[in-house]
């Protein structure tokens, strides 16, 4: 013989009234919040991977250390390689760096590149305020 329960199964709990306090009534979502934030967070990324990209990842403008030499205590000399559309200009950031770490020398150069000319090859003197360790160029952009 087949067992049957003596009371339903409610689908919910039934709580006795006033026991438990008051129940909440069920609020309205808002799926228009999430997308808002969805949309935030997308303008943010756009934002800051343009910003990026125009500060480090243009790729006509590209440089190469080949040496730095003649190091002494106020001065260094960097030679470096530049990419460059060619005709066009870009300057470029340099640095010397102490054997610490710290910075002791930072100079903008404009390079010029000729007609049909694109690498160019740069000798340049920084003058520092301790003794280098080594030179860097940092980035190259376009002159403007």
């Amino acid at each position: 013989m087949p067992e049957t329960p003596a009371t339903p199964v409610p689908s919910a709990p039934v709580f006795p009234p006033g026991r438990y306090g008051r129940r909440r009534a069920h609020r309205r979502r808002r799926p228009w919040i999430p997308a808002l934030l969805a949309v935030a967070l997308l303008a943010v990324t756009v934002a800051a991977s343009y910003r990026l990209y125009r500060q480090y990842g243009d790729p006509n403008y590209d440089a190469q250390v080949i040496t730095y030499t003649e190091i002494t205590d106020s001065q260094l000399v960097l030679d470096f390689r530049v990419t460059v559309p060619a005709g066009g200009s870009a300057v470029c950031v340099l640095r010397a760096r102490a054997k610490d770490g710290a910075e002791v020398a930072r100079e903008e150069v404009r390079v010029d590149a000729g007609p049909g000319q694109r690498h160019l090859t740069v000798r340049h003197l920084l003058a520092t305020t301790a003794r280098p360790m080594l030179g860097e160029v940092l980035r190259c952009r376009p002159a403007g």
